[in-house]
């Protein structure tokens, strides 16, 4: 049979490893912890090693790994860039992505969309308090709004289709038109968009892609939705184009610097990324940790795509 070993896997995950790794044939070795040097042994006589997006690979892993042996890594993500992947393949590792239910996160993606563009934070806030005053800022309605996608892959499209069903524009851009939607460059859809959505993969090209420059291009008044990788948005330009009332708010699942915070409880540990804090600090932003793919759905797809993944290298199958 077939072994592979489950590096940084949590308990839901794990789960659903130990379900579904016997339908396949594949016997799972799994630890909580993130991969490192210290607990490369445990891929011992495995060629295939499943990680996690959460923390990232360093090239003296991906050394270590090679050494024990490893032939291939899947990461349980669609990026992949935590892992130096060129090096990974100067080593003699195969890194490969999942791909999972892309409606985990165009759904969370248009919910973000219809909270910013209603206040939500600041109205269940205020709720909470008991404070039941109407807030003072009414809110907009996606039919009368221009929304701009950037980024057209399997979950960019899917975000497309939904924002079909409530009858505004919708505008797109990639550098591979895949949809039907109106393509355009990137700083005319900035400009005429009410809403930008981000969702190009993040490469060395796409880091910053809307950076300080392309944020004063934008609307005045737009709103920015981060689902898809956090240095795709200078946050410090965000920042302050949204403390200056440049723009109308952004609501953000994925954000520069979350390593370390996101997925963690740091109620009572300090916090040291300070644009982070800025950002809270802010009415009209809303924050979530990078949570849009967690669904039941993507998560049984996450699980069985690495193991499909594992034994389609195994038997020489490979594809990426």
């Amino acid at each position: 049979m077939t072994g592979i070993t489950i590096y940084g896997c949590g308990q839901d995950e794990a789960a659903m490893f130990r379900e579904l790794a016997p339908r396949f044939g594949v016997v799972p070795t799994i630890t909580q912890a993130p991969v490192s040097e210290a607990n490369t042994q445990l891929a011992s006589g495995n060629r295939c090693v499943s990680v996690s997006h959460k923390t990232p690979i360093t090239n003296s892993v991906l050394l270590a790994l090679s050494r024990a042996c490893v032939a291939y890594i899947s990461t349980r993500s669609i990026g992949r860039n935590h892992i130096d992947v060129d090096y990974a393949n100067r080593v003699g590792i195969t890194v490969e992505n999942i791909a999972y239910s892309p409606d985990s996160v165009a759904d969370y993606t248009v919910m973000l969309m219809l909270m910013a563009i209603r206040n939500a934070r600041s109205t269940v806030r205020r709720t909470d308090a008991h404070d039941y005053r109407l807030n003072r800022v009414r809110g907009r309605e996606l039919r009368d709004l221009t929304v701009g996608v950037v980024g057209t892959g399997r979950i960019g499209t899917a975000v497309v289709a939904r924002l079909r069903g409530f009858g505004g524009r919708v505008l797109a851009h990639d550098s591979r038109p895949k949809t039907v939607a109106d393509h355009v460059p990137l700083d005319e859809l900035l400009r005429r968009s009410d809403i930008v959505t981000l969702h190009a993969p993040l490469t060395a090209d796409t880091r910053h892609l809307l950076d300080r420059r392309r944020i004063e291009r934008m609307k005045y008044g737009a709103f920015v939705i981060n689902t898809g990788r956090g240095p795709l948005l200078d946050t410090e330009a965000l920042a302050a184009a949204l403390e200056s009332g440049r723009l109308g708010g952004a609501a953000l699942d994925v954000l520069e610097g979350e390593e370390g915070i996101f997925y963690a409880d740091r109620r009572n540990k300090p916090i040291d990324n300070k644009t982070l804090l800025r950002l809270h600090e802010l009415p009209n932003v809303l924050i979530s940790p990078h949570t849009a793919y967690y669904t039941d759905h993507a998560l049984r797809d996450t699980v069985e795509n690495s193991l499909t993944n594992c034994l389609a290298f195994e038997s020489g199958d490979q594809h990426g």
